[in-house]
């Protein structure tokens, strides 16, 4: 089980290196001041490497569920995973393997926090490089 959990994390790490280097690279290939699609385009693209990361979790967990004859078909364990990945759906699991519920949980928390923190920064320099900076009112009220 630590094991499973270990992985997924690596699996996540990888997944982000490889999304902010894909970022970073076509950032460095495009000239400033980039359109707003060419922005947009990167930020869609890093949204897509993050899912297809989480993708790939979610199918090792199901397939986990699979070898140790805890899930009746493929489907059905990647479904369950995929719910309890991102929220807890607890009482699918026979009951000597309840436990990988909760760490499964855990570990699709752990890793959409990780993804938002990526894709925060993502947007942010997105948002810094395409929306003008708001400019300080100026105090029209006159002073009698």
């Amino acid at each position: 089980m630590v094991l499973l959990l270990g992985l997924t994390m690596a699996i996540h790490g990888m997944g982000m290196l490889l999304t902010l280097r894909v970022t970073n690279w076509l950032k460095d290939h495009t000239k400033p001041p980039r359109p707003v699609s060419i922005g947009l385009g990167i930020v869609i693209l890093a949204t897509w490497i993050i899912i297809i990361t989480s993708l790939v979790e979610v199918v090792i967990w199901g397939q986990f569920f699979i070898f140790l004859g805890a899930q009746p078909t493929s489907s059905v364990a990647i479904y369950h995973a995929l719910v309890n990945y991102t929220t807890l759906d607890s009482g699918y699991l026979p009951q000597e393997w309840r436990l990988l519920e909760g760490l499964l949980a855990m570990a699709g928390l752990l890793t959409l926090a990780w993804s938002t923190g990526v894709l925060y920064t993502l947007v942010e320099d997105f948002q810094r490089t395409h929306v003008p900076p708001r400019r300080k009112l100026e105090n029209t009220v006159k002073n009698e």
